[in-house]
């Protein structure tokens, strides 16, 4: 019902790998009421799109702490470890990794380089620790118009079918209809409100 804040999205080179960083700032009442002030930070290899690190610092309320966590595919573990900002309280633990795994963010990354195929389902793992099995379907084509412009896209719609992350929302993706699949609007609807992301401008 209300504008509660801020978030971007941006990737970009960083060496051989690619680098994802996304934040959220709340403002207004919302600041006052339950300030916000998250930044997510994941690398991935651009080949095949696993994750390598991830690192997250958030500021929720009162809830204050650093997640990082790594990805050994040779050892088959990932490693988390968190620490609280409030009370200094660490917190290590390590989960077993099948194979490759891509994170909340990257994943949409990684669909923007599948077919997509109108009426076509997808499944693949993502990783915030443990690991968490999301469907994904190609719904229909849209004229979609965001500040970068006028696109032909592709709705596609992606939830957690098992793992932590079931039942915990939906998200809607438009990708342009093109070679590019470029991610131009996506929209996710969580247990406390609404996330919308609209692509602003592409560099190159």
């Amino acid at each position: 019902m209300i504008t509660a804040g801020t978030g971007v999205v941006r990737m970009e080179a960083a060496g051989n790998d690619r680098k994802v960083t996304a934040t959220a700032e709340s403002s207004g009442a919302v600041n006052v009421i339950f300030p916000v002030h998250d930044r997510f930070e994941a690398h991935f290899d651009p080949r095949t799109f696993c994750s390598l690190s991830i690192f997250k610092h958030s500021e929720e309320g009162s809830h204050k702490r650093e997640t990082s966590i790594h990805f050994d595919y040779a050892g088959k573990k990932s490693t988390l470890d968190e620490k609280s900002l409030k009370t200094g309280e660490t917190k290590h633990v390590e989960n077993d990794l099948a194979g490759c795994a891509t994170d909340v963010i990257t994943g949409f990354y990684y669909l923007q380089s599948l077919p997509l195929a109108l009426g076509a389902n997808y499944e693949f793992p993502i990783s915030d620790g443990k690991t968490t099995v999301v469907h994904a379907t190609v719904e229909k084509r849209e004229q979609i118009k965001v500040p970068a412009g006028t696109f032909q896209a592709l709705l596609v719609t992606a939830e957690a079918t098992s793992g932590p992350l079931q039942s915990k929302g939906k998200v809607w993706v438009w990708y342009s209809d093109d070679a590019n699949h470029t991610p131009v609007q996506m929209r996710a609807k969580l247990g406390w409100g609404t996330l919308l992301f609209r692509l602003q401008r592409i560099e190159k």
